[in-house]
């Protein structure tokens, strides 16, 4: 099953990528006038960057290299590049279109249409590079998202709020590597967790990059009180779940796959296993019922599953709070409109009951290491616990052997260094 979901995602994509490229390619070959001299460095310079992402991707599973990272770099980047291009000659296709039925181009444009031709072709292409240019420093600076959260739940701590820090979608490797992550641990240790919470994606498709760049001695310089706690995301699974969660935990990452952990002072995390695993030869995860049989919901209850569907399963069922992160809110504009439409909450907060929802846009990017239209994010939440239970929420604590005691696991690590 897992090699035939392959198949059929690659035998789209590359369909796909091959007919958008080419309608790009077309309407740039046509702006360039007949015999000019900069249609064959055109068509080389084109090549080059219509194939970079694919052939570094396979290149750096075969010879991990600084020209695997470059290709790869060059590719991402064209990636955003591809879309706002697409965007573009869409537009200007309509326009032409709308004109020849009611003509309403001035005369300076139909004058000379080669020269028009040429002048538009710069000019788009230099609005596409500025985009680039400005998504890709937005990326690089993710803001603070603060919310505080009341929940009817007793607590056994000294301390009645628990400062939880979330960080989404890193996706570690080629793009996201070592000068990125010590940024973003360097910003989570500035919060002063107790606990840290990593739903999903941490790891990229290739886990090679992540080994050779030694990107786990980083994560072990997470300070948090308490522990840092992950789930599976897809891309995990692209990757190979198995070496990329072994990883991850030999590195002081307790991956919660369908299990429970309980903090000191009573709150649970519970984690589940990415609704990809089937389709990966995982199988089946487990039901949310069979986890929460080991929690105790008089205390507050967190759950972490990867992708924001069905967000009413955990409705109702003593969860106070799950956080998701997979979405990246579209990370190009326009595509937040597709999350948008796919998602019943593509970014943000969503109350359902007693039960508080919160899908993170991501700290870090996929493919093009650029965000337009929105921000990335590390999530800093300050849980409180009343005292008062309600009565649905009265139970037994039923710590199952599936389950983890997280408070012998304190993060002592000196701080990161941001260069």
């Amino acid at each position: 099953m897992k090699k035939v979901n392959m198949v059929v995602f690659f035998a789209v994509f590359f369909f796909v990528y091959g007919l958008t490229n080419f309608y790009i390619f077309l309407r740039g070959w046509e702006a360039i006038p007949a015999g000019s001299p900069l249609r064959v460095p055109c068509l080389v310079l084109f090549l080059f960057l219509a194939l970079a992402f694919i052939a570094g991707r396979f290149l750096e599973r075969a010879w991990l290299s600084p020209v695997s990272a470059a290709l790869v770099w060059v590719g991402s980047f064209w990636l955003a590049a591809m879309l706002y291009f697409l965007l573009a000659v869409v537009l200007l296709d309509l326009l032409r279109l709308a004109n020849h039925f009611i003509p309403f181009f001035p005369s300076f444009v139909t004058g000379n249409y080669p020269a028009s031709r040429l002048v538009t072709g710069w000019a788009v292409t230099a609005l596409v590079l500025l985009t680039l240019i400005g998504g890709h420093l937005n990326a690089l600076y993710p803001r603070i998202r603060e919310i505080d959260i009341t929940v009817r739940k007793r607590s056994d701590g000294k301390r009645d709020t628990l400062r939880i820090v979330a960080a989404s979608d890193i996706h570690l490797g080629t793009i996201i590597g070592r000068r990125r992550l010590r940024s973003i641990v360097d910003r989570i240790n500035r919060l002063e967790p107790d606990v840290v919470l990593l739903p999903g994606d941490i790891v990229d498709e290739d886990l090679a990059p992540v080994i050779k760049e030694n990107l786990g001695e980083t994560l072990r310089t997470i300070r948090s009180n308490q522990g840092v706690f992950a789930v599976t995301g897809n891309h995990e699974y692209i990757g190979g779940a198995g070496p990329a969660c072994a990883y991850l935990e030999e590195h002081g990452i307790t991956m919660l796959r369908d299990s429970v952990a309980r903090l000191e002072g009573g709150t649970y995390i519970v984690g589940r296993e990415d609704r990809s695993s089937a389709g990966f030869g995982g199988g089946k995860r487990k039901t949310l019922e069979s986890l929460m049989a080991e929690v105790d919901t008089a205390y507050p209850v967190v759950l972490m599953d990867h992708q924001p569907f069905r967000l009413e399963e955990a409705a109702g069922k003593g969860i106070d709070l799950q956080l998701s992160g997979h979405t990246h809110h579209g990370q190009l504009w326009p595509l937040n409109k597709i999350t948008e439409a796919v998602y019943e909450v593509s970014r943000g907060e969503a109350v359902k009951g007693e039960t508080h929802f919160y899908v993170s846009s991501g700290v870090g990017t996929w493919g093009p290491p650029v965000r337009t239209g929105n921000r990335p994010e590390i999530v800093l939440i300050r849980l409180r616990a009343t005292g008062i239970v309600p009565p649905a929420a009265a139970g037994v604590s039923s710590q199952q052997p599936g389950a983890q005691i997280a408070g012998s696991l304190p993060r002592t690590a000196p701080p990161s260094v941001v260069p």
